[in-house]
């Protein structure tokens, strides 16, 4: 079995996996705390108990009420508040290491933004682990849109499934065009691109002894090995 056959083995499997214990639950008190934020209304106080749903202003609105606390790795995806598993060392010196080659490597033509998050809809805001985006202004204050965005990259070792399952068809159902998935497992980049309904119509593997360019800034040459670590 080629890698490419494998990994969309994997997207299969984990689109017909229903995903379950992952969801951000909150206590009484915490609702509580919702319906004096006039976050909720009191009638749907019991909603939120029962897995309601949430917009990006309503989840925003969490946060500035301090019911999200800061620290807690959650995205929203669907309107559910998705808890997402620690970060270990790998992980970490990868996401740093892929930081800061990309800053290096295209300076002032684009931002790029660590585990910050970027607004796909109403619905949906995912914090990726690299975004490269449009630079705006210091006085911007709009979220981060689709429109924004040239690249994505999530470094994936536990997410593997979730990163190339779900997460991945809401990022090309938002028509972001290219996606980087940093397999940690096996030392190689899964790359993403030509966006068509909820998938990718270009797919390709990469191993560590490789390079890679983003598909905005083609002159941008990264060696693989530079920021994925290799495999114990």
């Amino acid at each position: 079995m080629s890698r490419l056959t494998d990994y969309r083995s994997i997207v299969r499997t984990a689109m017909a996996t229903t995903r379950t214990g992952s969801t951000r639950r909150f206590s009484a008190a915490e609702r509580d705390a919702m319906v004096a934020a006039g976050i909720v209304s009191d009638g749907e106080r019991e909603d939120v108990g029962a897995g309601r749903r949430f917009t990006v202003d309503e989840y925003l609105a969490l946060g500035a009420a301090g019911i999200l606390a800061k620290e807690e790795r959650i995205e929203l995806l669907d309107g559910e508040i998705i808890q997402m598993a620690p970060i270990g060392n790998r992980h970490r010196n990868s996401v740093n290491w892929s930081g800061d080659l990309m800053r290096e490597a295209i300076g002032r033509r684009a931002m790029v933004q660590v585990q910050a998050p970027i607004q796909l809809d109403d619905a949906t805001m995912p914090e990726p682990d690299i975004a490269v985006i449009r630079r705006g202004s210091i006085n911007d204050i709009a979220p981060v849109l689709p429109s924004d965005v040239y690249l994505l990259v999530e470094v994936a070792d536990s997410s593997l499934e979730f990163d190339l399952g779900e997460k991945l068809a809401r990022y090309a159902a938002a028509g972001i065009p290219e996606v980087w998935v940093a397999n940690l497992r096996a030392g190689e980049l899964v790359v993403n691109t030509e966006p068509e309904g909820s998938a990718y119509a270009h797919v390709r593997v990469i191993p560590l002894d490789g390079t890679v360019s983003p598909q905005a800034f083609p002159d941008v040459a990264l060696e693989l090995a530079d920021f994925i670590p290799a495999v114990d």
